[in-house]
């Protein structure tokens, strides 16, 4: 006979929202949010496809776009079943295995960006800082170790947190705020202390994305520092030209995450439908933008995709 905490668990489900009171204009609604995931999805795709054909932009800087456009796919593929499920087919159940394996793939494709954008500020750095040894220290070798240090850094220290969640009981409401699963959103329905799962959550977010937002700081200051210091105004504006579709990512990517975060943390009487909009801003603004900035502010990706659009049509 199993016990009362071991019957939760196993028939635990929950229920996926997507924007409350508009219900019965959720296929309308999803239009929109449909070609937000076309966009994002071709044009992370093609960045990538460009990069991995053309010769020209096998350098460090592309091979770091290529990181940058995996996660943001891989965070749109992540979501994209249950955003259809719930506004096309109202498809609102997820189970608790699923619901995890979800949180998984969004959480550590998350990290991994916050990651990937610490590693191109470095790139920057070294780029502008020190440009006679740019190729002598970001060898192909060591690009190689990054993006495996950046994926292991993404995914470890979630398995731990992940199986912390496998341990509480939900004998309470069962109604998640987003259509997709979110560790905190789900950590709230639980009847049970949660206090270490949110110290170890506050712990994992702090050592990744925190921290990776502080040393971007730092390399930007020490690239400022670096850009004032030359004698050219002409040579100053390329400088810093070559760091504003960073810059760019970076803002699209922390403002979104950031305000999610505190939303989760002090909005516990906020409207329903704020919780929607900034978790869907979360996931889809920052898929959507990069290949758009990167498209326009980068020549030779310009270049690259006129090349491969060309050849199709010929």
């Amino acid at each position: 006979m199993p016990s009362f905490n071991q019957s939760i668990f196993y028939s635990t489900v929950f229920f996926l929202t997507g924007i409350p009171g508009f219900e019965t204009y959720h296929a309308w609604i999803f239009i929109p949010f449909c070609c937000l995931y076309v966009i994002a999805i071709s044009g992370n795709g093609m960045i990538l496809f460009v990069i991995i054909t053309e010769s020209s932009l096998h350098e460090p800087m592309y091979y770091f776009l290529s990181m940058l456009s995996f996660t943001d796919l891989g965070l749109c593929l992540s979501t994209l079943v249950t955003m259809v499920g719930v506004f096309w087919f109202n498809a609102r159940e997820i189970s608790f295995d699923a619901c995890i394996g979800q949180m998984f793939f969004i959480h550590g494709f998350t990290f991994m960006e916050s990651s990937v954008l610490l590693a191109m500020a470095f790139d920057r750095y070294i780029a502008i800082c020190n440009p006679l040894r740019y190729v002598t220290i970001l060898t192909n070798s060591r690009i190689i170790k990054v993006g495996f240090a950046i994926v292991i850094r993404g995914t470890t220290a979630l398995i731990p947190l992940l199986l912390l969640l496998k341990h509480l009981s939900f004998c309470g409401s069962h109604i998640l705020h987003h259509s997709y699963c979110f560790h905190p959103d789900v950590m709230k329905l639980s009847c049970t202390d949660t206090k270490i799962n949110s110290a170890f959550g506050l712990a994992i977010v702090i050592s990744t994305a925190a921290l990776d937002s502080v040393l971007i700081l730092l390399s930007y200051v020490l690239i400022i520092h670096s850009v004032l210091s030359i004698a050219s105004p002409e040579e100053r504006k390329k400088a810093f030209g070559i760091c504003v579709s960073h810059i760019s990512a970076v803002v699209i990517f922390y403002i979104p995450m950031i305000s999610l975060s505190l939303v989760h943390r002090f909005g516990k009487h906020a409207h329903p439908l704020v919780h929607t909009l900034i978790a869907n801003i979360y996931l889809l603004i920052p898929p959507v933008m990069n290949p758009i900035i990167y498209s326009v502010k980068t020549k030779q990706i310009q270049k690259a995709m006129v090349k491969m659009v060309l050849s199709k049509i010929i």
